[in-house]
């Protein structure tokens, strides 16, 4: 059992930005743009003067799950790093179809794929995400050594997630409706300089900042600070305070705008500010594809187990 929970972690904190639950058809109450005039370009969600706080995170979920595009795939790898400097490696393939705007039921579907180390390559996570958001997501986890397939059950919401730094909540339950919105101003973000790379990120950048409470009473976390970028309205930095109202973890996203109006993740960092660990997840620019033309009959058990990765 340890084995099959240490690899179901493994796929599962890699789909962070993906297992979430859906935002529901609430974002759909934003107006779109006109339909892109190339089939390749993406239909993106633009900020406006004197937005409301509710319609801004609406736009940064929207980032979140790539929901501009039909569908999303790519090619990353994922770190976890103690504070002893002990570091997990791997690298996976995603594959994302987004359902929201052509079904009444399925908001996306996702799978994921190891592809390296060998001794887990081919361990594969799929999962299904529902536009209600009271319905659970389904997800299935495929153990090629073992040739089965596990259907998989969410934990307590509240749990660090399999021993990461991320809680269940902020890996694969958190929605929209789940926490109340202020807009605490305008301002420019100071930047962020990654432990990960020495790298500072957004420094200057305009931004709209946000306060989001939870409205579950005694939660671990009582207000996250959210910094999105003024220019599309993806989440760039977060600070969340813990139940005591300390500062204990901080969250970077590092984006892409394409000229066709996509707008991929390539890089996220986690840090842990009590026990200074650290997690990393990276994407090469070059192996993210949008509208490609994925089925959403490639989303589903029986190509977990036929496919060779």
């Amino acid at each position: 059992m340890k084995i099959v929970l240490s690899l179901f972690f493994v796929c599962s904190l890699l789909m962070l930005d993906f297992l979430c639950s859906s935002t529901s058809s609430s974002d759909k109450t934003l107006p779109l743009p006109n339909p892109p005039e190339c089939p390749g370009c993406c239909e993106t969600l633009k900020p406006y003067p004197d937005i409301s706080a509710d319609d801004l995170m609406k736009i940064k979920y929207y980032v979140k799950y790539t929901k501009f595009a039909q569908d999303y795939s790519g090619i990353g790898t994922f770190k976890i790093i103690n504070k002893k400097v002990y570091t997990r490696t791997r690298e996976w393939r995603r594959y994302r179809i987004l359902l929201d705007k052509r079904s009444d039921v399925f908001d996306y579907k996702d799978m994921l794929v190891i592809l390296d180390p060998e001794n887990i390559k081919g361990v594969s996570v799929l999962s299904w995400t529902y536009l209600d958001p009271n319905k659970d997501q389904e997800i299935w986890l495929w153990l090629p050594s073992l040739r089965k397939i596990r259907r998989i059950s969410q934990s307590e919401s509240d749990d660090s997630f399999m021993g990461s730094e991320w809680t269940t909540e902020e890996v694969s339950t958190r929605k929209w409706e789940d926490e109340t919105y202020t807009r605490l101003g305008d301002k420019k973000f100071d930047g962020y300089t990654s432990v990960f790379n020495n790298k500072t990120y957004y420094k200057n950048t305009e931004c709209y900042v946000i306060e989001a409470k939870p409205k579950r009473k005694e939660w671990y976390y009582s207000k996250r600070i959210s910094r999105l970028d003024k220019r599309f309205g993806g989440l760039i930095f977060d600070e969340v305070y813990d139940s005591a109202g300390r500062k204990c973890r901080v969250f970077l996203k590092e984006y892409k705008v394409w000229d066709n109006g996509c707008i991929p993740q390539i890089f996220l960092e986690l840090v842990n500010l009590i026990n200074g660990n650290i997690t990393v997840v990276s994407l090469k620019e070059e192996d993210i594809k949008f509208n490609t033309g994925l089925k959403e009959s490639f989303f589903i058990e029986k190509t977990l187990m036929q496919s060779k990765w």
